[in-house]
């Protein structure tokens, strides 16, 4: 089954398939960008780790306790069993490692230098929290080593994240999904679409005056639908996820629907 949409799956936004599709998407960008690097640079896989901690309330039983031996010589030991406590209310705390891949494109003979790293955005990249500080303080590393930092966001809810403050981005027709490559102390290119629009051919920046290498994010795309459970998982019968506008969800509708004929 090819994919209903001519750009982005809105329904590849739910939080149960997101993980799965945003890996996929990282891999085969790599499997794309590979051949043009070589043999000056390589793109490699690295992880961003962030601890999540998790707070899951339990409500014990009375406790009963025993009082120590206050007898004197010897004689009858005297045990008294207290009245209940007041039961608190025990919060357990568990720690989670999360786990985000991202892409280095690297320049070997320079010792493994990051020329740029290129980010798929996740949900918690996008909302206030530690993956989101986690994200930031990894890209302004990058950012301050020399890098160039391409940001994929595919995910329509959430906080936006270009480099730029809002009020200096020019108004344009609605748009859906952005792709930010901000060229180390240079500028900030966007490439703004919606969900009516096929994926952008964007440019990734490379050290010194080399040349760009094009990414088609339509090709990625259409390469992690073909590889992928997507078809098998994604349930048409309901609205997308997430908020969406009554034009862009009545469009949704006829595009599922050409489906079932």
């Amino acid at each position: 089954m090819d994919c209903p949409f001519p750009g982005m799956d809105p329904y590849l936004e739910r939080r149960e398939l997101w993980p799965d599709f945003h890996d996929s998407l990282i891999a085969y960008i790599r499997e794309l960008l590979q051949p043009m690097l070589r043999p000056q640079y390589a793109a490699i896989t690295q992880n961003r780790l962030y601890v999540v901690e998790h707070e899951r309330p339990i409500y014990p039983d009375v406790s009963v306790i025993e009082t120590p031996d206050w007898s004197i010589g010897g004689g009858a030991t005297a045990t008294a069993v207290l009245p209940e406590l007041d039961e608190p209310l025990i919060v357990e705390i568990e720690s989670e490692e999360i786990r985000q891949p991202m892409l280095h494109i690297i320049e070997p003979a320079a010792g493994n230098r990051i020329v740029a790293a290129i980010e798929v955005l996740s949900p918690d990249n996008k909302v206030s929290g530690p993956g989101r500080e986690s994200y930031r303080r990894k890209c302004d590393e990058l950012w301050e080593a020399g890098a160039h930092l391409i940001e994929i966001d595919l995910l329509r809810d959430g906080q936006r994240v270009p480099r730029v403050a809002a009020a200096r981005i020019p108004p344009t027709p609605a748009w859906n999904y952005i792709v930010s490559v901000s060229r180390w102390h240079s500028r900030l290119e966007m490439y703004r679409f919606g969900l009516k629009q096929r994926l952008p051919r964007i440019a990734i920046p490379l050290a010194y005056d080399d040349k760009d290498v094009r990414l088609d994010l339509s090709a990625v795309f259409t390469r992690c639908w073909q590889a992928g459970p997507y078809p098998a998982l994604l349930h048409y019968d309901a609205p997308p996820p997430g908020t969406m506008l009554k034009d862009d969800l009545d469009w949704c509708q006829q595009q599922v629907a050409k489906l079932t004929g």
